[in-house]
């Protein structure tokens, strides 16, 4: 019975370790769907930068669903405003989602003590990690 109850631990741990690197999958999707969308705000603030002292009346060209289609300055400027608007306050959502995440991947490692290898050792303990010197009982 002993291999039961050790069997029974070992897919309780796998459980608990499944669990938590979901937790940090959905973590750093949020994490890179961030970055993703700071870079539209970026680009989009650089061409605001380029066009905002142009002609309204200059035509330009703006991709729409894959579809480049010509517009004016004047009608493209204030869509861009509102675009850059729009994904920086889903930029902040997401930020918001992302702590909320990270204290909920932070709670799950406190409550089922959890260790990231390679945390909380000295370099000299990071250098021997063939060693038996390491840190022993790392789930991750």
């Amino acid at each position: 019975m002993a291999t039961n109850s050790t069997g029974k631990s070992g897919q309780n741990e796998e459980k608990v370790v499944a669990q938590f690197q979901q937790l940090r999958q959905e973590q750093r999707a949020i994490a890179l769907k961030i970055s993703e969308l700071e870079s539209e705000v970026n680009e989009h603030e650089t061409v605001i930068e380029t066009i905002k002292d142009v002609d309204g009346d200059r035509k330009c060209f703006r991709m729409i669903g894959g579809v480049l289609v010509e517009r004016s300055v004047k009608e493209v400027l204030p869509a861009l405003r509102k675009n850059r608007e729009q994904i920086s306050g889903l930029v902040s959502k997401l930020k918001a989602q992302l702590t909320v995440k990270g204290k909920e991947v932070n709670e799950f490692r406190e409550k089922h003590n959890i260790k990231i290898q390679g945390e909380g050792m000295t370099e000299e303990q990071s250098n021997k990690k063939d060693t038996k010197e390491t840190v022993q009982g790392v789930l991750v």
